[in-house]
């Protein structure tokens, strides 16, 4: 497998300094605009970015691209490239909220404390960057309110903490980017579950089988076929295809290799399957995501 040369990802995408001072808990903005022009980019914070009559906007995370409705909620973590585009939004009436903060303002001996337990979980997913439903939109919309109105200082920071308690004990987010795009692994609950994910990341480029995994675990391929879909979700051929679209979506982005090397070097056996597949599960053929991330950027 040839290496990810990040020197040209980098090039690709607007490296952001932002405005968060050593100085500040975190950065706050209310933003009323008629468009989103801002190019994709990456920052060292942790963001969280509210946008309201935003419906048909264009939302970049990682490899995740969707069509956001009116209401948006998302948090992303340090060092995941992150953009809205104009899309289909009429635009006119956009309101954004975004909230910057550093990855140092919790530090790791207060996360480790019982009471802390469902904000670390929720910092740690965020690396692949979480989209919040409507559920807790409604939940934390008179606190984004209120935190706006209050005065900057001790108060504030209060207000900010309640916001993310709430978020993170709320059980309708959900991941965006693939963890083979994000360069992350999300945490298993069982070594087994681990071993076989460890396994694919592995050997991913070949025909990795049930039997082979069913080994590794030491467990029939029946038995362990109903397991990993207990635990995960997914069956472990959906698993298998979300790690070879996470690595051929990071190569898009990363490297100047046509998509029919991409495709074979990712363990898909031809281009038309690896076409199909990375436009259902994307919603834009490869060609177009690499697009996305060869437009013109500078950094600042």
């Amino acid at each position: 497998m040839l290496p990810y040369p990040s020197n040209l990802a980098m090039s690709k995408i607007l490296t952001e300094k932002t405005p968060l001072s050593d100085c500040d808990c975190f950065y706050l903005v209310d933003r009323h605009k008629d468009k989103f022009d801002y190019p994709l980019h990456v920052h060292d914070d942790y963001e969280l970015n509210f946008v309201e009559n935003c419906a048909g906007v264009k939302r970049i995370v990682g490899d995740n691209i969707e069509v956001v409705d009116r209401y948006d909620l998302v948090l992303v973590g340090p060092g995941l490239a992150h953009t809205w585009e104009q899309g289909e939004c009429e635009g006119g009436n956009i309101r954004e909220v975004t909230i910057q903060f550093s990855a140092d303002l919790f530090c790791k001996s207060m996360m480790d404390k019982n009471q802390m337990k469902s904000l670390a979980v929720m910092f740690e997913k965020s690396t692949r960057g979480l989209r919040f439903g409507m559920k807790s939109i409604l939940n934390v919309y008179s606190k984004l309110q209120e935190l706006l109105a209050t005065e900057s200082g001790f108060y504030r920071v209060m207000r900010l903490l309640e916001i993310f308690y709430e978020l993170s004990v709320c059980n309708d987010y959900c991941q965006l980017s693939t963890g083979a795009f994000a360069r992350t692994e999300s945490p298993a609950d069982s070594r087994r579950i681990k071993a076989a994910e460890d396994y694919v990341n592995a050997y991913f480029q070949r025909n990795v089988t049930l039997q082979e995994l069913a080994d590794v675990v030491k467990m029939t391929p029946t038995a362990f076929s109903r397991f990993f879909h207990q635990r995960t979700g997914r069956t472990l051929s959906d698993y298998i295809i979300d790690v070879r679209l996470g690595k051929a979506a990071r190569m898009l982005a990363d490297t100047t290799m046509t998509i029919a090397e991409i495709c074979y070097d990712c363990g898909f056996n031809n281009i038309s399957n690896f076409n199909r597949i990375f436009k259902k599960k994307r919603g834009c053929s490869p060609s177009e995501f690499r697009s996305n991330y060869r437009k013109t950027k500078i950094i600042i």
